[in-house]
């Protein structure tokens, strides 16, 4: 696999938002290791989330530190790269987080795509285009089925409402403007990619349970646990970033067939409860003790939610290679690694991961 994606990559331009938060700076790196040529397009990254900024000294690619909502700015740098693809990663990504600040969730998240959208279609030139959204986006019944890319979109929270007006911008700028019986005149294909919660190292945000599962353990506390019951898709991250680089490559030969939305996810058996979580990391790290808190969280979160792989990998060939036990083992090594050394450990993690 390796080869065959620095095939589509190496040399080639890659317009990447949201370039210094935890999945971006992900891509970031593995897009270095293809041989892209990278500009990124992001916030600066927050104080709590230095994960970026431990490779500020490779140079690996340019960086832009502007909004995505300010049209202009990301139109003039978006067109003077010329990029052959764009993902589209640049959002607000915390549940919690939207019920504080929901009309700038729905403007990050919403118009910041659509302007990444219209920015793109000032484009002279062939352009593959991927939007990634979340596994937040259905209308989720909490039942024990899994989501496939037809059901029905939905959201509760604003965080997973403005993702499914996501999915609505990405579907009307590519029946409008990026028709697929068009493409030898407006030359883009455009794609959506759904990925179900990831973990991984270099995570830093907060009410997420990773992250708060390692700093409590290195800080030789408890771990307090707000939904032990809830169910998730839990997936390493490199298993998704890998997924939307391979739906990618599949926009360049059969733009016809893979200008659509795809679920990216871990398999069924994977699917764990918070609790089961918590519980295998503190085992990989060998000590640790779990406090379940009383109080819950103040806002609503769902409990229960299941997705289904079955078209990416049938169609794109691509499938998980982390179970659930490796993909948080994976997570809990890296943030054991020492600082100095979380920059090579997280290549060397790419390293394995394309030789598996």
């Amino acid at each position: 696999m390796p080869d065959q994606l620095r095939s589509y990559y190496s040399g080639k331009k890659v317009f990447l938002t949201g370039h210094t938060g935890f999945k971006g700076t992900w891509m970031l790196a593995l897009l270095n290791e293809l041989g892209a040529e990278v500009k990124g397009y992001a916030l600066a990254p927050e104080d709590s989330a230095p994960f970026h900024d431990l490779f500020t000294s490779r140079k690996m690619g340019e960086s832009v530190i502007a909004d995505i909502r300010d049209r202009e700015r990301l139109k003039k740098e978006l067109i003077s790269f010329q990029p052959d693809f764009i993902f589209h990663l640049a959002a607000q990504p915390l549940v919690l987080l939207s019920y504080d600040i929901p009309a700038e969730t729905f403007e990050v998240n919403v118009v910041g795509t659509a302007n990444v959208l219209e920015a793109a279609k000032s484009l002279e030139k062939r352009c593959n285009i991927v939007v990634i959204t979340t596994d937040k986006v259905y209308d989720n019944k909490e039942h024990h089925g899994l989501y496939k890319e037809d059901d029905r979109l939905g959201g509760y929270d604003p965080y997973s409402a403005s993702k499914a007006c996501t999915e609505l911008v990405v579907d009307s700028f590519r029946n409008s403007f990026f028709n697929i019986k068009d493409l030898a005149i407006h030359q883009k294909a455009l794609a959506s990619a759904r990925a179900g919660n990831v973990i991984g190292g270099g995570d830093f945000s907060k009410n997420r349970i990773i992250p708060d599962t390692a700093k409590a353990l290195l800080q030789g506390k408890e771990i307090l646990v707000r939904n032990p019951g809830s169910v998730r898709p839990w997936q390493h991250v490199l298993e998704p970033v890998v997924g939307y680089l391979q739906l990618g490559a599949k926009l360049v030969d059969q733009p016809e067939e893979f200008s659509q939305a795809f679920n990216f996810g871990p398999q069924p058996e994977d699917h764990l409860t918070v609790k089961e979580l918590v519980e295998r990391a503190i085992r990989i790290w060998g000590s640790g003790k779990m406090e379940i808190s009383t109080n819950g969280a103040a806002m609503h979160e769902a409990n229960l939610l299941k997705l289904d792989i079955s078209k990416a990998q049938e169609q794109l060939m691509w499938s998980p290679k982390l179970n659930a036990v490796e993909a948080i083992e994976w997570s809990m090594q890296w943030y054991k690694t020492p600082v100095d050394q979380q920059a090579d450990f997280t290549f060397k993690q790419i390293d394995n991961y394309l030789s598996k």
